[in-house]
C-alpha cells in the first residue's frame, strides 16, 4: 500500500551548484553524493520532514537524466510515493490499467526498490513507486 510521498526527483545539470541553491534555500545540508550506477547517475538527498529532495545529476549522455534535461530542460523529474510492498503495487496498478516502465523492481538509491510508471497513466506526471 502506497504510504506517502517518499520524494521529489529534480533534474540538473551541475549538481555542485544545485546543491549550493538547495543548501541556501532550505537551510540544511545535503547528504553525500550517492552514484547510482544502474540509472548513471549522481544523487545528492535533503531531507525535508518525511519526504526527501532528491538532486539527481547523469553521468553520461545516456543517462535518463541527461536524455530528460536534453528534452526538457532542468526541473522536477518525479514524484516517487512510498510503498510497504512495490510488488502488490504493480500488480495493482497494472490490473487497474496504469502503463508501466517497470513490471519488476530494480534498485535505486539507498538501496531501495523502485519501479516507474509511465506518464502518460498519471497526468503527465513520471511516477516512482518505492520501498525501502
Amino acid at each position: 500500500m502506497i504510504s506517502k510521498i517518499s520524494h521529489l526527483g529534480i533534474a540538473v545539470k551541475d549538481l555542485k551548484s544545485a546543491a549550493e541553491t538547495y543548501r541556501k534555500l532550505l537551510q540544511s545540508e545535503p547528504s553525500e553524493m550517492e552514484f547510482v550506477a544502474e540509472q548513471k547517475v549522481n544523487v545528492v538527498k535533503f531531507k525535508i520532514g518525511e519526504s526527501t529532495i532528491e538532486l539527481l545529476e547523469g553521468t553520461s549522455p545516456d543517462s535518463p537524466i541527461s536524455k530528460f534535461i536534453e528534452k526538457r530542460g532542468e526541473g522536477i523529474h518525479h514524484i516517487a510515493y512510498e510503498s510497504d510492498d512495490v510488488r502488490t503495487d504493480l500488480k495493482r496498478l497494472d490490473e487497474n490499467g496504469f502503463e508501466l516502465i517497470n513490471k519488476e523492481p530494480r534498485t535505486g538509491s539507498d538501496n531501495m526498490l523502485i519501479a516507474f510508471v509511465n506518464p502518460k497513466s498519471v497526468g503527465s506526471v513520471l511516477t516512482e513507486i518505492c520501498q525501502h
